[in-house]
């Protein structure tokens, strides 16, 4: 649908891809706009407002939305969903206003749309970068299709506290990995043309730090040094900016005491002067304003700060609204601040082909045909596949024969609740696929008998925390003790014992700190009286963390952990555990023994006086007098039900010079009876240099497939670029000197050779 150009745009539109970097020109359509604005229609473009009625993130909801946006104070909404929905407001927009500016429509799309893909973390697990893009291209033409032209997504915070609930919605602890993803899902979302009507604009999250949050607190304060995140946090958030992620949203943390809302050197300073960042730059959910709750001011002036700073759109919140027209009175704020916020939003809606058609995205014929297709749903499937991580598979129980006679025991093997995951607002719970409904599907041969077993935990006033958003723990009639008792009745009578445990999904994501990361006592009962039958028992571990199981670990038991995988999550299960799919999926956040050693990560550096490499206790050496420094299971670890063997290290020159790339080979085998697929791994490390060094660094992996009996020669180009770090002066640079190259299947690769740069 289409209606006549408002009148400002009678001129030539023939200007779609113009880029308008700060000190290049400005998209002349806009800037004719913006002298036809009053200083209050540009404020009503700041102001991003949610009607209520969906999924929200916070406490307030929006009053009056539909008088707002007839007065022109409202530059988009979030929060709504369908064409029909949509086209009233854009029709309260581009016909009641005096410019007939048109409305942006976002949300937050985390992992897909209504075909909902794993969460982030288990996504990230998979190490192909090829299909967290495809699974952002679906989630894109699945929104669009509802409406909806903006989504909040990528979130790329660097997390290396599990506790902190919020890991699950990102790609774990790796600056390198991170931003690889970081770029593939801002290019699943935007495409190459955001005319497209397929596309969407991304927002990068949360700018900045907000994953290094202290004690793991969700919203609490981030104290760290430039070095710290030039090198370990931000590189994510710049590698999507440099995909051309078209706005950002802040982060509810501080900055060098400066909350990243208000916070000048992030949004100017560093995200445009330095990142020659064009895009707009929005708050989080009413952010603004809780920076008087950090101590800054009354709303007038912390929405002053902001507005300096560099903040363009204010969500929820309505301090811009309500406060910029005084403070530019009282010249605490300037027009051209203003105007330069206006112009950000208005420059996105113009790249979205807004101005030229507004209703290009409100088509009532697409959602049939575009939304939960069966394409998509298979896309749902592999990817949940891939995401499945294999910690231990003992005396190779798995894969099951599909003739198996199975008990299925445990709270998440049947509870369509909890398969879609945290931060899933947008999908439907009546579309997922349990796990007993996924076994049923794969093997129709099997006996399959299913018993609860447990709660997922018995604290009645703990689950009503996690309860937020819907039923995601219930508390049977039946005692523990009845549960437990029928589970071992139906165990009893099995070849097999298959027991789905962990987190509900709402036990992690936002709001969802844990101090204890363990598994539910009630849950540590039913799995020890599992194993005490004596017949084989499979964990299917689901949670949205790295959890503490070193007790679990420890029983004669296979682990597969699973994450909460998705609409398809039964069928994809199924796939792993009776080996339609062998899996290949690799740990992207490490699994502490306990939550003592938090935080720990594999890009740790050396102290001075560092334990010895046999972690036997030393008095005055780095180390713990209770635990050991290791973790149970490294960055980058994941088994298969084939073996795979590293030899033949190779790497293209001894000495290279300065902005020049050296090869590294190695020869992988698949040794086992599997056909199966590998992730290659390479790390780095510096041996010396002007500021301490990590003792290693990812900085190159393929995921190679091989058929059983297969070798493959495999080959990593280290750019000039891998070599370099920021140092003390925060120059990006690489040193001369020696470099120590691993390579193997995770962060603890013995296969070792060096090179110099010159």
């Amino acid at each position: 649908m289409k209606i006549a150009k408002p009148l400002f745009l009678l001129i030539s539109l023939a200007v779609t891809n113009v880029i308008t970097a700060q000190n290049q020109e400005r998209i002349p359509e806009v800037e004719k706009l913006l002298g036809k604005m009053t200083i209050e229609e540009k404020i009503g473009q700041l102001n991003l407002l949610t009607p209520g009625g969906g999924v929200a993130t916070g406490s307030v909801v929006s009053k009056n939305v539909e008088s707002k946006i007839k007065a022109g104070n409202v530059g988009g909404l979030f929060g709504v969903a369908s064409p029909s929905k949509m086209k009233m407001a854009q029709d309260l927009a581009v016909k009641q206003t005096r410019l007939q500016i048109p409305l942006l429509f976002g949300s937050d799309i985390i992992h897909g749309y209504k075909t909902t893909f794993p969460i982030p973390l288990g996504l990230s697990a998979s190490w192909d970068m090829d299909l967290i893009k495809r699974t952002a291209q679906i989630a894109a033409k699945e929104a669009t299709a509802d409406g909806i032209n903006w989504n909040f997504s990528p979130m790329v915070d660097i997390a290396r506290d599990p506790r902190w609930g919020r890991i699950a919605e990102g790609a774990g602890e790796d600056a390198y990995l991170g931003s690889e993803i970081a770029k593939a899902m801002v290019t699943g979302y935007q495409g190459e043309d955001l005319t497209d009507e397929e596309t969407m604009l991304a927002c990068v999250k949360h700018f900045a730090l907000y994953g290094a949050v202290e004690a793991g607190r969700d919203y609490n304060s981030v104290d760290m040094s430039r070095v710290k995140m030039f090198n370990q946090y931000l590189p994510p958030y710049k590698a999507a900016i440099d995909a051309g992620a078209a706005s950002v949203m802040t982060s509810f943390n501080d900055v060098d005491g400066v909350p990243a809302t208000g916070n000048k050197w992030l949004l100017t300073d560093l995200l445009r002067d330095r990142w020659n960042f064009d895009g707009f730059v929005v708050s989080d959910y009413t952010s603004l304003n809780e920076m008087m709750a950090h101590g800054l001011g009354d709303l007038q002036a912390v929405s002053a700060l902001a507005l300096k700073a560099g903040l363009d759109m204010d969500m929820v919140g309505e301090g811009f609204l309500s406060t910029l027209k005084k403070s530019l009175d009282e010249g605490k704020v300037t027009e051209e601040e203003i105007t330069n916020a206006c112009r950000h939003v208005l420059e996105a809606k113009y790249k979205l082909g807004l101005f030229e058609d507004p209703y290009k995205y409100i088509d009532e014929s697409r959602p049939e045909k575009d939304i939960l297709t069966p394409e998509n749903r298979a896309v749902a499937r592999k990817a949940a596949q891939r995401s499945f991580v294999l910690l231990k598979n003992e005396n190779n129980v798995l894969p099951l024969k599909k003739s198996s006679n199975i008990a299925l025991i445990g709270p998440l093997a049947d509870s369509r609740n909890n398969m879609l995951g945290t931060w899933a607002p947008t999908g439907e719970i009546k579309n997922a696929v349990t796990i007993l409904e996924g076994f049923k599907n794969v093997a129709p041969n099997a006996r399959i008998e299913y018993a609860k077993g447990s709660n997922i935990l018995n604290d009645k006033e703990l689950a009503k925390n996690i309860n937020v958003f819907g039923p995601r723990i219930e508390i049977s009639k039946e005692l523990p003790d009845e549960l437990l008792n029928e589970a071992l009745a139906v165990a009893k009578k099995s070849e097999v014992i298959v027991a789905v445990v962990g987190e509900a999904t709402e036990m992690s994501g936002e709001a969802a700190s844990r101090t204890d990361i363990s598994i539910p006592d009630t849950q540590k009962k039913l799995i020890k009286e599992l194993v005490a039958t004596g017949k084989p028992v499979v964990l299917v571990l689901m949670s949205g963390r790295p959890l503490t199981i070193p007790e679990e670990f420890d029983l004669p038991v296979s682990i597969l952990q699973v994450w909460h995988p998705g609409v398809e999550a039964g069928n994809a299960v199924a796939d792993v555990v009776f080996g339609d799919y062998n899996p290949s999926g690799k740990l992207t956040a490490t699994w502490p023994r306990s939550i003592g050693q938090i935080p720990i990560y594999h890009s740790m550096k050396n102290t001075g006086r560092p334990a010895p490499d046999s972690e036997e206790f030393q008095k005055f050496k780095s180390n713990y007098l209770d635990e050991k420094n290791s973790p149970l299971l490294p960055f980058g670890y994941g088994l298969s039900y084939t073996t795979f063997e590293y030899s033949d290290l190779k790497i293209s020159k001894e000495k290279i010079k300065v902005n020049e790339a050296v090869e590294v080979s190695v020869t992988l085998k698949n040794t086992g009876k599997f056909d199966g697929e590998e992730v290659v791994q390479l790390y780095l490390h510096d041996v010396v240099r002007s500021i301490t060094p990590p003792n290693r660094q990812l900085k190159g992996f393929k995921k190679v497939f091989l058929k059983k009996g297969e070798s493959k020669t495999i080959t990593i180009t280290l750019k000039p670029e891998d070599l370099k770090f920021y140092n003390s002066s925060l120059e990006f640079v690489a040193e001369p000197g020696t470099f120590e190259v691993f390579v193997g299947g995770d962060s603890n690769a013995s296969l070792k050779k060096s090179f110099v740069l010159e």
